[in-house]
């Protein structure tokens, strides 16, 4: 009698069955636990919360359908109207529908021939040795007469292209992450949130050394401070 009293009745268990946990905290679960392995996803609770609220908006009920997605992609709020547009953002959204599937498995998965395949990037130029030593004698070039300018940029270059570093990965050193004693240069921050130290060959501790000199006669040298400078003395 008492086992019967607690068994739930059909009604109960279709309801339990018909419960699900709301798109957005599926969308914030998803978020964090991309954050927790290192992704900054700075733009990502706008592109989803918006959404959501498009799901809503529609009275949508059930798993996430193709047509629903496709009808979305399509409600650019800049009106661009392009497939291509329209392509790149489906293709973000089926991200979080991968992820979604894991939970609510009839969830379906856009693929690329909705709109088409999303317009890539271009193939990156993979700089020849002559056509470096051109580009650093092209920045020397560089104005205004008399500033830090010309010996930023040759530097920044030379120190991409001997390094692998990134443009951003550069422009962000401060002085102290430069140890030229060491050899080493201290990379904060980076790709996945990591920090890394990077040993740098003899030839770029010397050229390094001498752009520090020429920046000291422009703006004084403190360790906070950008290691390359613009020519107002800033961070380029």
């Amino acid at each position: 009698h008492t086992e019967a009293v607690h068994r739930p009745t059909a009604v109960a268990r279709e309801r339990i069955m018909n419960t699900r946990i709301s798109l957005q905290t599926r969308i914030d679960d998803y978020l964090a636990e991309r954050r927790r392995l290192g992704f900054e996803l700075r733009s990502w609770d706008t592109f989803l919360a918006g959404f959501a609220r498009f799901v809503a908006s529609r009275h949508h009920q059930g798993p996430l359908t193709v047509e629903l997605m496709a009808e979305w992609a399509r409600h650019d709020q800049w009106h661009r109207g392009t497939p291509g547009t329209w392509a790149a953002r489906l293709a973000r959204l089926r991200q979080f529908a991968r992820y979604l599937k894991q939970y609510e498995p009839d969830t379906e998965v856009p693929d690329e021939s909705v709109f088409g395949p999303v317009p890539g990037r271009v193939a990156p130029h993979i700089y020849r040795d002559d056509e470096i030593v051109e580009l650093l004698a092209a920045a020397r070039q560089l104005g205004p007469r008399g500033s830090v300018r010309p010996a930023t940029f040759e530097t920044l270059f030379g120190l991409m292209a001997s390094t692998g570093l990134r443009v951003s990965e550069a422009i962000h050193l401060r002085d102290a992450d430069v140890d030229l004693k060491r050899g080493i240069l201290t990379i904060r921050q980076t790709k996945f949130a990591k920090s890394r130290q990077l040993p740098v060959h003899p030839s770029t501790v010397e050229a390094l050394a001498r752009y520090r000199r020429q920046r000291a006669q422009h703006v004084p040298t403190t360790a906070d401070m950008p290691f390359l400078i613009g020519s107002r003395g800033r961070r380029l």
